[in-house]
């Protein structure tokens, strides 16, 4: 065991040693995380597969508008629409749009759904290599340790040709779900002290029905269940190039590595508690607040309480409502407006409405209590991690799986992004770095 206290000093020594000045940032005009001032976004890349719309630039200032969320040009609002007016699922035919390009026929979105049924279930031998016997305790992990075994199982899996990724984009979006629910059953198996309980997919469902059925013991789900994780992998399936995993996908693919390998990197991109993670951050703040607020339908001390953590006298002690606020997204987050609505439904079914209700009021009292203690006014809408993680939880989903269901949705989106980058072909991904430290000579080691 490495010497704690050694630790400790060899750590204090790389802080000050890495420590850079805050207003070096400034003085050279860095773009930190890639962000302009006004907090728009720096262009670095174009983008045929999905757009985020969340304000104008109108004379040089930046305009907030009511979000939008379009995959291939298509208004997801649509896609959503046109699936709870012909009472059917959406995610294959939402995959199929994001990489394709275009919206299936009847026929080819039922051949379409019959090559992703033959692909859910692993190759022989797969599962218990990649998974069972290696039982992880973080499921992320676990997936993107999956997706990179997967290279030794293809028999060409270093070709760039756009046909052999898009086979092995097949694959991994059909073998995501399969991986994801294995990971799982895994961990609750060997780490949890549970039964281990493996199911082979049902060919005749969809990705959403088939991850329930997996999951749970007795395999059984109510139609809203299902039609609401359904939704949940619609909206979670891209979100603009811009992202941070689907830009990691973008990086990494620029270096001409193989799939698994970009597709491994931007899972654990994902993992991070900014980015996929985030709804596990927004569950762990809602249950401190439900356990300090006392009348959960009493508008002021939900705002007292909102008002706590923005002076980091409760929460996590960042000041931030997680949950509220986004890097593109102003007035509104499409995705959270109608997984809001469906969430609702799947409530009052399960007799949680003072949970939603709550929700709501934090939706809605956050920006009233962000200008009264800040002293200026921000656009903060809910984003779609405020209600993904309540929706999760009233589905009994696992905490554990919360973010692995936001990778089987994306895992879409990346594939789709890895072709756009082969096929443009552009340069490698190498942003400038700027030294700030300055040159001092070599000392020979008898005189340190």
């Amino acid at each position: 065991m490495i010497d704690p206290a050694w630790l400790k000093t060899q750590a204090d020594s790389i802080r000050e040693a890495d420590w850079i000045d805050p207003a070096c940032y400034k003085k050279y005009n860095v773009k930190r995380g890639l962000r302009n001032e006004d907090g728009t976004g720096v262009l670095v890349g174009l983008t045929s597969i999905g757009s985020v719309h969340g304000y104008m630039v109108s004379e040089s200032e930046k305009v907030s508008v009511p979000g939008q969320l379009f995959y291939r040009g298509v208004d997801v609002y649509d896609i959503v629409a046109a699936c709870e007016r012909e009472k059917r699922f959406g995610f294959e035919e939402t995959a199929y749009l994001l990489l394709f390009g275009r919206l299936p026929s009847k026929a080819e979105l039922a051949d379409w759904e019959a090559l992703l049924a033959e692909y859910r279930r692993l190759p022989d031998g797969f599962k218990e290599n990649a998974i069972i016997r290696s039982p992880g305790k973080d499921i992320m992990n676990s997936i993107a340790r999956a997706v990179l075994m997967s290279y030794t199982y293809d028999s060409a899996p270093d070709l760039l040709d756009i046909e052999t990724c898009l086979r092995q984009s097949v694959e991994l979006i059909a073998g995501f779900p399969t991986i994801a629910a294995y990971a799982y059953q895994a961990k609750a198996h060997y780490h949890l002290g549970k039964a281990l309980m493996i199911r082979f997919p049902d060919s005749t469902k969809g990705t959403a029905e088939n991850f329930l059925t997996l999951i749970r013991e007795d395999g059984k789900y109510t139609q809203l269940e299902a039609e609401l994780l359904d939704l949940s992998l619609i909206l979670h399936a891209e979100h603009g190039g811009g992202n941070n995993s689907s830009f990691t996908t973008h990086v990494v693919t620029s270096s001409f590595t193989d799939t698994y390998s970009s597709v491994a990197a931007a899972t654990l991109a994902l993992k991070g508690s900014r980015h996929g993670g985030a709804n596990l951050r927004v569950q762990r703040q809602m249950q401190e607040m439900k356990a300090n607020v006392k009348d959960w339908s009493d508008q002021g001390e939900v705002a007292d309480y909102i008002e706590k953590i923005f002076k980091k006298e409760a929460g996590d002690g960042t000041g931030l409502v997680y949950g509220m606020g986004h890097a593109v997204y102003t007035l509104s987050d499409p995705r959270a407006v109608m997984l809001k609505a469906k969430a609702q439904q799947l409530a009052r079914e399960k007799n949680r409405m003072d949970e939603f209700n709550l929700l709501d009021a934090v939706e809605r009292l956050t920006p009233e209590v962000f200008e009264k203690v800040k002293g200026h006014r921000r656009d903060l809408c809910a984003n779609v991690d405020l209600y993904s993680g309540f929706v999760y939880d009233m589905l009994n989903i696992p905490t554990d799986l919360y973010t692995p269901l936001f990778a089987v949705g994306r895992v879409v989106g990346w594939c789709a992004h890895r072709m756009e980058e082969l096929i443009n072909s552009g340069p490698i991904i190498r942003p400038a770095y700027k030294s700030v430290r300055k040159h001092h000579e070599y000392v020979p080691i008898e005189k340190r």
